[in-house]
């Protein structure tokens, strides 16, 4: 099947996957049988948050590729591979750095969003390598000249920076990279079972590898509406953290199910439990797939995407080479 042009995508080396991502990857399965598509493990931009703690990030990585698989994504389609195998992420990012006015990398709305989160954590990184953080996303796209990006909209600031970094290299230079537009595909923002945003770190997500048991306990833990005492009490699932859930994975019953709890017809326990019972039915194949992906393959699927990989990057930089003369 003809492919409709070139995809590259990247999740950070950070921790383990939860149903957060899910929907992130169901689009990257969806792509690779259009596109000639590239996902990549971003362990170097791990280090601008994990510089004074790298320790996890191997590990992570490794972690990362094999729930990849399980979840579907497939070698013989796309090219998986790390960041950090792939030297020439860093030449191109530094060749780019050169010509990139300051002002451009300070408003991106995300910088200063999350250096005053991490204030309040007690971490300062307010770092050249953190401020450059997005030229170096520019690098890994542009390096494999791709067509697209699958962007969720708070992205779009970042990849507006790409496509100015390839117009400039364009006009100073000669022209080789295309200005990727963006792949804007429903993502689901589900929020922690505390109502919060997930993340490993609150301890309020549901691992992508979760068993039935644990699934159980966290959406036991997810907020209900807080005005409903009694099973036949009115509900008022826009305020319900469960019902966020039912309104993405059970978007067929939804409407029957607000009707239910808005007529006191169906109590938080049975609602709970069905969301559960949806969720490890979703969840049971990856479980399954994961448990039989080993190391040994990860390390052969990450070696054979560099391999790849390598081939796109030094095409490219012999390119980028003889425009600027050197």
């Amino acid at each position: 099947m003809s492919k409709k042009g070139r995809i590259l995508s990247g999740m950070r080396a950070s921790g383990r996957l939860h149903i957060g991502h899910l929907s992130v990857l169901e689009n990257w399965l969806r792509l690779q049988d259009e596109y000639e598509c590239f996902y990549f493990v971003a362990d170097l931009h791990a280090l601008t948050t994990a510089f004074d703690d790298p320790g996890a990030i191997k590990e992570n990585t490794l972690a990362m590729v094999a729930d990849w698989l399980a979840v579907g994504l497939d070698p013989q389609k796309s090219v998986i591979f790390v960041q950090s195998d792939i030297p020439e992420h860093a030449e191109l990012h530094l060749i780019f750095s050169m010509f990139t006015p300051l002002s451009w990398l300070e408003r991106v709305p995300t910088y200063k969003d999350q250096v005053q989160q991490f204030k309040e954590q007690g971490k300062d990184i307010m770092t050249y390598g953190f401020l450059g953080y997005p030229l170096l996303q520019a690098a890994d796209i542009l390096m494999y000249r791709a067509d697209a990006v699958p962007v969720g909209e708070d992205q779009l600031p970042h990849l507006e920076l790409c496509r100015e970094v390839a117009r400039r290299f364009n006009h100073l230079y000669t022209r080789i990279f295309p200005e990727p537009r963006a792949e804007l595909a429903r993502v689901a923002m589900l929020p922690g079972v505390d109502g919060r945003k997930m993340s490993k770190s609150y301890a309020n997500d549901i691992s992508l590898t979760a068993s039935f048991e644990e699934i159980k306990e966290r959406v036991n833990a997810m907020i209900t509406d807080p005005a409903r005492i009694r099973k036949s009490d009115p509900g008022h699932p826009e305020v319900c953290v469960v019902h966020k859930y039912h309104d993405y994975y059970s978007a067929d019953r939804i409407a029957a199910i607000e009707e239910d709890c808005r007529a006191g017809r169906v109590g938080c326990v049975a609602c709970k439990r069905a969301l559960a019972e949806k969720i490890d039915a979703l969840l049971a194949p990856v479980r399954e797939r994961r448990e039989k992906i080993t190391e040994r393959y990860v390390a052969e699927v990450i070696a054979e995407g560099a391999r790849k990989a390598r081939v796109e990057a030094a095409a490219t930089m012999a390119l980028v080479r003889a425009a600027l003369k050197m």
